[in-house]
Order: structure tokens, then sequence, then C-alpha cells
């Protein structure tokens, strides 16, 4: 079927914006080129691609298919004519990373400084995402590489994958649990206390499931957040025992002591992944090297 690329184009920024006007916008034409270039595209398709109504714009069932196959060619047609224009200069472009607000608080940002100071004119755009969606932007050329915990299932898609720093999970509390500074505890004797971590959506929580269920024991969190920040400061008022990455805990904290199990906790990683059916750009990978 020969549809004009403009068709697509316009169809991918109505899909994301769920607005012709805001469309109109971004293409830089007016919103009656924008209904047109739909009507004619459905027209082709012979399928309606959205619901519309005077007050918002949805995708039909039709639109979402199309959509999910869009987006990414759109985004690989935008990242070529990019690094066709940077010409593999670090001198100007862009550098796409995806990451959880932690690693990007925890351990990226002195590498973000780095970079930055080197190439101030690399245009740095983060964008943050559980370790799982993380895959997803890479996978939809919406970002050039990611940073995320391992294990990580969701991993095994991407094409190239490289271990950047090992780290420990550990618990952590305030003086209300100091009785428990001198022990080592077994897991279902911390089941006796409330425990606060990240929600299942995250991999940490995974982890952190998946290691009682390998001792029989049913994990029931006190609190469940999307914020290792948060834990950390509702354990520092002693709201309970917080399980956190330890690359989080601030060193030397006098508020906080780490509690130690007698169950081992496995060593993880942080790692970084890219895929090269596009040649990486030479902000991407130096940025890479610089973290290897």
């Amino acid at each position: 079927m020969d549809i004009n690329y403009e068709l697509y184009k316009v169809f991918y920024y109505v899909a994301k914006t769920l607005s012709f006007s805001e469309a109109s916008k971004k293409l830089y034409i007016s919103q009656s080129a924008v209904s047109q270039s739909i009507k004619a595209l459905e027209k082709k398709l012979d399928q309606n691609l959205f619901i519309r109504s005077t007050k918002r714009v949805k995708l039909t069932p039709e639109g979402e298919i199309l959509f999910k196959h869009i987006e990414p060619a759109i985004n690989l047609i935008i990242r070529g004519e990019n690094q066709i224009m940077d010409a593999n200069s670090l001198n100007g472009g862009q550098l796409r990373i995806g990451a959880s607000d932690t690693i990007c608080r925890y351990y990226l940002v002195p590498y973000l400084k780095e970079f930055h100071e080197h190439f101030p004119n690399v245009h740095i755009k983060v964008t943050n995402a559980t370790s799982a969606h993380c895959v997803d932007l890479l996978e939809n050329e919406v970002v050039d590489l990611i940073v995320t915990n391992a294990p990580n299932p969701r991993m095994n898609s991407v094409r190239n994958v490289r271990k950047v720093r090992e780290f420990h999970d550990v618990f952590i509390a305030n003086d209300h649990y100091a009785h428990l500074k001198n022990k080592r505890l077994d897991f279902e004797e911390l089941l006796e206390y409330p425990i606060l971590m990240l929600d299942k959506t995250s991999m940490t929580s995974e982890f952190l499931h998946s290691l009682f269920q390998q001792h029989q024991l049913d994990l029931v969190p006190e609190i469940e957040l999307s914020s290792n920040d948060l834990l950390i400061d509702l354990a520092r008022i002693g709201l309970g025992i917080a399980f956190i990455p330890d690359f989080c805990l601030p060193e030397n904290d006098p508020d906080l002591f780490i509690i130690k199990t007698n169950e081992m906790l496995p060593p993880r990683q942080l790692v970084v992944g890219y895929n090269d059916q596009v040649p990486l750009s030479e902000a991407a990978r130096y940025f890479i090297e610089n973290m290897s």
C-alpha cells in the first residue's frame, strides 16, 4: 500500500499528543491540514483511527495498533536524521538516557556532570522510568541507552548489556530498633517488624519477594512506595525497617544503621543496555565507555 510518509508523521503527532491543535503546533501546519491528513490516512487504510469529540481525541483499537508500529519507526527516523546532522560530532546533538529516579540521583549524577563539563553543547535528556519500563523506551528508540538494575528478565531482549557496578541491598532502621544493632536476624524474624519497601512494579520488590519465597516465607510489607528517598525518610522517623540499595544510604548517617541478616543477600548489578540496530552516536558511545 503506497501511503505518503507525511500522513504517518501527522498521525504520530496526533496520537502522541491526543490533540489536533498540539500536533499542528509541533508540525508547523494548520489544524485544518492536520485534520485533512488524518482523514486521508483513514480513507487509505479504510479504518477509523481516532474517536473525536469536542473535548478530547482518543485512539480507536485500530489506531492503538498502528501507533505501536509507527512510534518506533518515527523515532528511528528522527534518530537517524539527528545523527546525520550531528555528523558524529560531540559539538552538538543529543544524549538520551533512560533510568530510574534512584539510579539517576545516586549513580548517574557524577557521570552526567563530567559529560556536560566536557561537551556542553550536547543536550542531555534523561527519561525516568522503572527498570522494566526502561526496556520499552529502548525498544521504541525513545532513548539511546538505559541504566537499570540486574537481574532484570526484561533485559533478555536487549542486544548489548554491560555491567557497570555491583551493589548489595540492605535493611536499615533508626534507633527505635537499637536493640537489633548487634544481632543477626533470620528473614522469619524480620517479618515480626514493619517492612518498608518499593512497590511491586519495581525489580527491587520482585527481588526481595523472591528471596523470601525461597525460604517459604510470605512477605507482606507494611508500606510500599515508589521512591527510595521516601523509604529512607520513613525509616529515619522510625516507621519501620526499610529495604534499599546500599548506594542510596547516606555515608556515616548518624540516624540510621544496617540490620544484619543470617541469610545472605546476593549482590546485584547496575548495567547499561543499548541496541545496535542503529549505530550509537559518538555522545552515547563516550558516555557508555566512561561508565564502564
